[in-house]
C-alpha cells in the first residue's frame, strides 16, 4: 500500500518500538491538516491477533517517547493507538494469502482497464506476479498489489466464524 513519505517515517520508527513489546506494527494513517493532526497506529499481539487495553497503553508510551525524540511531525498531533479490528486493513501481499476464502473491498489507485477503481469479492490469495487474486461476481480478476490504496475485510458471517476459530 502506498503511504505518504511522513507515514513511512513513523513506521520506520515505530515499528521496532512495537516489535520489542511483542507486538506487530500493521498500519500507520495520518488524518487532518497542520492545524490538527492525527496519527492513528494500528497494531496486535503476534501471538493472539488482537490487542488489549495494557498493550495499547505501553504502545502508547513507547512511541510518544520515540515520536518525541525523532520528532517527525511538525507542530500539533494526537497519537491513537488501537487494533485493527475484525474487518482489518489487509496491508501486506502476505494479507492476502492469510484471509483466503474471505470477503474484501479493495480500491486501486487509478481505474484499472475496465475503468474500475472499487471492487468487491472473495480473496482467493496472491500469485507469484504480486497480483491479488479476487473472485468478484465479473468472474476472477487479477488486481496488482502495487496498484492498491486501499483493500480491507467486510464484516460477514464468514469472517466472525473465521476469527472466533482463530
Amino acid at each position: 500500500m502506498r503511504m505518504t513519505p511522513i507515514e513511512s517515517k513513523i513506521t520506520a520508527i515505530s515499528k521496532p518500538v512495537a516489535k520489542d513489546l511483542g507486538l506487530e506494527l500493521i498500519c500507520v494513517k495520518i488524518l487532518g491538516n497542520e492545524d490538527g493532526q492525527t496519527v492513528q497506529i494500528m497494531a496486535e499481539n503476534t501471538t493472539t491477533k488482537s490487542l488489549d487495553v495494557n498493550d495499547c497503553a505501553k504502545l502508547s508510551r513507547a512511541i510518544s517517547t520515540v515520536m518525541d525524540v525523532e520528532d517527525p511531525i511538525k507542530g500539533k498531533y494526537k497519537l491513537e493507538i488501537s487494533s485493527p479490528g475484525i474487518d482489518r486493513p489487509l496491508v501486506k501481499p502476505s494479507d492476502f494469502e492469510s484471509y483466503a476464502g474471505l470477503e474484501a473491498k479493495l480500491e486501486t489507485q487509478m481505474p484499472t482497464e475496465t475503468g474500475q477503481k472499487r471492487f468487491r469479492g472473495i480473496i482467493k490469495g496472491i500469485n507469484k506476479d504480486n497480483n491479488v487474486l479476487l473472485d468478484t461476481d465479473q468472474g476472477e480478476i487479477e488486481i496488482p498489489f502495487a496498484a492498491l490504496s486501499k483493500a480491507k475485510l467486510v464484516l460477514t458471517d464468514e469472517l466472525i466464524k473465521a476469527t472466533a476459530n482463530s
